[in-house]
């Protein structure tokens, strides 16, 4: 009787030590479990956070080069251009235009690459809706010409196309604005699109740059 008492006794503590041991396990298993979750919390918050601060500061760049002067560019009294819609030939002081009365329809203008030569009258109608219109003749290097065509084609509210009578080898152009480029490098392209696509020379923000012309 003795002996199954201890046998018993022996038995319940064997259990109670393995109860033990499995709990102990169990809070060990849940403090990794939280410490984990911890690391993986913290690391999203600083990368979302590293996120966060990297698009403020490309806004912030962004809003500077808005703000800058851009080196050699030409403007033009947007009063004085005139936006009357009509439907015979106009006559524009500058080569390619910048505005003035134009056709009712305008040209595509979503990031449209244009190989040959558009109407003015239709380009102009583009430039209205805030559209940057990017033209080059015969003297740009083919390189920089299909630098710009891969630019142009991830811009939205852009388009481009020859100009052979043109003064430079490669001009920018938006609603009142213009300048020449001396290459597909020149810093003055981005700060040109950053400050014109849609900028605040546009007379019709928001207005479509589908649904019109194409070749």
């Amino acid at each position: 009787m003795a002996a199954n008492r201890s046998a018993n006794a022996d038995r319940r503590a064997r259990i109670e030590e393995m109860r033990r041991a499995e709990q102990a396990r169990e809070r060990r298993n849940r403090f990794i479990t939280i410490g984990v979750s911890g690391v993986v919390v913290l690391g999203l918050v600083g990368f979302g956070t590293f996120v966060l601060m990297k698009k403020s500061d490309e806004q912030d760049k962004k809003d500077a080069a808005a703000k800058a002067p851009i080196t050699a560019e030409k403007s033009w009294d947007a009063a004085k251009l005139g936006r009357n819609h009509v439907e015979t030939p106009v006559k524009y002081d500058m080569k390619p235009p910048v505005g003035g009365d134009h056709n009712p329809v305008w040209m595509n203008c979503d990031g449209v690459v244009y190989k040959k030569a558009v109407p003015d009258v239709n380009a102009v109608h583009s430039l209205e809706h805030g559209a940057v219109w990017v033209t080059y003749n015969k003297k740009a290097d083919s390189g920089d010409v299909k630098k710009l065509e891969e630019k142009v084609g991830k811009t939205k509210y852009t388009l481009m196309s020859p100009v052979d009578d043109q003064a430079g080898a490669i001009m920018l152009s938006a609603w009142g604005k213009q300048v020449v480029v001396d290459n597909a490098s020149d810093p003055r392209i981005d700060a040109f699109f950053t400050k014109y696509v849609q900028g605040p020379q546009t007379p019709e923000p928001g207005a479509a740059c589908t649904g019109g012309l194409a070749q």
